[in-house]
């Protein structure tokens, strides 16, 4: 892998939070023992009762997926055009049902105060004016429901008029899971680009 060959980077990415029920702790440890990858064994039984509960209710759900990136040194991204955070969240929300994304605090940074947030551990979430500051990244991303569900809805014809319409077939309820490895390759493409001007600016 190209970036293990400039720097030590692990990405790891998991179910923080699906159908409402959130994680209540972060044991990396456990993302390998539950369907939903989640780093919380007990959070994700109610995730899964959750989502069952939408599949007999033929409806479907989101969720919020967290990625930590370990190993990256201090230095990359631009401080304008280019910053970090700026590039991973343009190839974050490019992937299929990803309607959000925050960085270390993300939308609580808005409900604090300079002192408390200056402050904060994690809060900057591994970058700092645009630049990777060597601590470990941390980003969020939140996945919309799936669209296709099979409970009949009113939806606007060709004629403007509202009509029943129903999707047939095999639907997953819950995508968040599926779009785990997908978060984690995206990242490390945006990191390797990231990797690959840092050299040739020192070069």
């Amino acid at each position: 892998m190209l970036l293990q060959q400039i720097a030590p980077v692990q990405i790891t990415a998991y179910t923080l939070e699906a159908g409402g029920v959130r994680a209540g702790k972060t044991a990396l440890d456990e993302i390998n023992s539950n369907p939903l990858r989640a780093p919380d064994n007990e959070a994700a039984q109610k995730m899964l009762e959750r989502i069952e509960s939408c599949r007999l209710a033929q409806d479907s759900c989101g969720g919020i997926v967290e990625c930590r990136i370990s190993g990256i040194p201090a230095g990359w991204g631009e401080p304008v055009f280019d910053k970090l955070d700026a590039l991973l969240g343009h190839a974050i929300l490019s992937i299929g049902a990803v309607k959000g994304f925050t960085v270390g605090s993300g939308f609580e940074a808005a409900r604090t105060t300079g002192s408390v947030n200056n402050s904060a551990p994690g809060a900057a979430g591994g970058i700092r004016g645009g630049i990777s500051d060597g601590e470990e990244i941390v980003f969020q991303a939140a996945v919309k429901p799936t669209p296709s569900i099979s409970r009949e809805q009113m939806m606007p014809g060709t004629d403007g008029a509202l009509h029943p319409f129903a999707i047939k077939g095999r639907h997953d309820v819950c995508i968040v899971p599926r779009i785990i490895p997908v978060i984690e390759a995206v990242a490390a493409i945006v990191l390797a680009d990231c990797a690959l001007r840092q050299r040739c600016a020192v070069i």
